[in-house]
């Protein structure tokens, strides 16, 4: 499998960079972006299936839609916070870089995929036409942004993409995702240099891909804040229950915090003060990753 550069154009309007020059503070947040993620195209059906019965006047779009991002882009573009951001470019994955994260069979059944004209990986995870330059897109802007960190230009980075990431494991993928844009993250980091890390996730959903891929590991540090699914199928057999967690050296670094529905600000707020900062002060990383799937804000349509 060649491993290349894939060859890419960005589309759409150039990104407005700010005037400013990037500096190791929290003076500014480093947003890393680039227009080609919009391409992934997921369709519009009922709910996330794709299915059209064929008796509805209005099919819905896909929760996971462009739109979602386009108006996080207008919000970061044009809305208060605008003055303190700075914007920079980003690039696709490499295939090796993947390797770091995902098996090679997998990776391959991607390509495959992508080969073909798409492929339904499982419920509501199509890969369609565009989809995996989307993903290697992805993967490239999180590895962008915390390599910038790593270089010493900034203390933080903010990395907007789509496909999201966290539900994918090592070896296959699930709920919208494709590939593990945070797991192979936290991998470039300890690959870097980095002795320890932790994952604080607050995705609506937990955040089992990830868990998945650094269970038997004690350098990393995976803490999920998430409702009670519990496992939906053969592509999330996780339950994101408290009793997972981790194996071997990896027992007891991986911390569940299922929520109840309804939960707000001082349900959150009691978690992360009691249990989450606790751990991580314990824990002590070099690096922090957050993953912040938005779907368990009060306002989202479809989970809180």
């Amino acid at each position: 499998m060649a491993d290349q550069q894939q060859e890419h154009q960005r589309k759409g309007p150039p990104l407005q960079h700010s005037s400013s020059s990037p500096s190791p503070s929290t003076d500014h947040i480093n947003v890393f972006w680039d227009d080609g993620m919009l391409d992934h195209e997921t369709g519009k059906g009922v709910f996330d299936t794709g299915m059209d019965p064929g008796f509805l006047d209005a099919l819905e779009k896909h929760p996971e839609n462009a739109d979602r991002i386009r108006n996080m882009l207008s919000i970061l573009k044009r809305g208060p916070i605008s003055p303190f951001i700075s914007w920079h470019p980003s690039r696709p994955a490499l295939l090796s870089e993947l390797r770091s994260f995902h098996t090679p069979e997998y990776i391959d059944s991607l390509l495959e995929a992508d080969k073909k004209g798409g492929k339904t990986f499982c419920s509501g995870t199509f890969l369609n036409p565009g989809s995996w330059n989307a993903a290697l897109l992805a993967a490239g802007t999180t590895l962008s942004a915390i390599k910038y960190i790593l270089d010493g230009h900034a203390k933080m980075c903010f990395a907007l993409v789509r496909p999201p990431g966290h539900h994918a494991q090592p070896t296959q993928a699930d709920g919208y995702c494709f590939l593990n844009n945070a797991g192979l993250a936290v991998q470039y980091a300890l690959d870097s240099g980095c002795k320890k890390v932790a994952v604080i996730d607050i995705d609506v959903h937990y955040g089992n891909g990830t868990a998945e891929g650094f269970y038997h590991s004690d350098k990393v540090l995976t803490i999920s804040l998430h409702m009670n699914h519990g496992s939906w199928g053969t592509s999330h057999p996780q339950s994101g229950t408290i009793n997972e967690l981790g194996e071997g050296a990896g027992f007891g670094y991986n911390l569940n915090l299922p929520l109840p529905n309804g939960t707000g600000d001082k349900g959150y707020k009691y978690a992360m003060t009691k249990v989450v900062a606790p751990a991580v002060r314990k824990f002590d990383p070099d690096m922090m990753v957050f993953v912040v799937g938005q779907d368990s804000s009060a306002v989202s349509r479809y989970f809180n």
